[in-house]
């Protein structure tokens, strides 16, 4: 199948500054050709990424496929800004985001746990590494739409990223009655495995060895952005919650 999105030069307009071969985080452009933009890989370049077109400062950049909307903005997106939402583009080692990615943060025993373990953990470990110089930005996000979940590439709830990777190699889940009871429909949510054991809702313990190990590096870690379609456990969850709320937007506010 053909790569239905890359970005497109226009070489008229091109000043070859260079900061698309640089900032792209994905292999797209061939930088043995910098700082002239040379687009070698195609088809590593992630779907509604507009990084590069974002900070292009003459507009030379468009997209094949793109039919968002979007228009090149001149590079009024700045150089500390993320080309697309998982985090992948975190350029200082210094600087370590994490992110809590939730279905439900009200009726959900679940997302409620984990959520709480999790701001514990914060708790001690953001005055440890601020201490050793590291810049924490602490982010919860509620997965409240399809089009949200997408943006995310959102695979399960919920989950715990750093720097855009997520802190489990794996999925695994079981049956959700909270979840199942907001939609109406049956839905599976995340289970975390450790020590041998499977836990709804994770230990102290496993979360601060997890984010500790995917900082200084004995987990491996990347992009989260690779090719992303919505898991049909999460497409249940959001027709069923839609169709019992009545609501006819097409799963956009609800």
């Amino acid at each position: 199948m053909a790569k239905k999105w890359y970005p497109v030069i226009d070489y008229l307009i091109c000043t070859e500054c260079g900061k698309c071969v640089k900032k792209c985080p994905h292999g797209v452009y061939d930088t043995t050709r910098a700082p002239s933009p040379v687009v070698k890989n195609p088809e590593a370049c992630v779907d509604h990424c507009h990084g590069c077109g974002n900070r292009c400062p003459v507009g030379a950049i468009t997209y094949v496929g793109d039919d968002t909307g979007w228009i090149p903005p001149n590079a009024k997106q700045t150089d500390e800004e993320a080309c697309c939402s998982c985090g992948c583009e975190t350029e200082s080692e210094k600087k370590i985001v994490v992110e809590y990615l939730y279905l439900d943060l009200e009726t959900c025993s679940r997302c409620v746990g984990t959520d709480n373990v999790l701001d514990e953990v914060m708790m001690t470990l953001t005055p440890a590494l601020n201490l050793a110089g590291f810049n924490v930005e602490y982010r919860k996000i509620e997965m409240k739409t399809e089009e949200i979940a997408k943006k995310y590439r959102f695979l399960s709830s919920p989950t715990i990223r750093v720097n855009g990777k997520d802190i489990c190699q794996s999925v695994s889940e079981n049956s959700c009655g909270c979840c199942s009871d907001i939609s109406g429909t049956d839905v599976n949510c995340r289970v975390f495995e450790y020590k041998g054991q499977t836990y709804e809702v994770p230990p102290k313990e496993m979360l601060a060895e997890a984010i500790l190990n995917a900082i200084f590096g004995q987990m491996k870690t990347g992009c989260s952005c690779q090719e992303y379609e919505l898991p049909e456990n999460l497409k249940n969850f959001y027709e069923g919650k839609k169709n019992k709320s009545g609501c006819s937007c097409g799963g956009n506010c609800c």
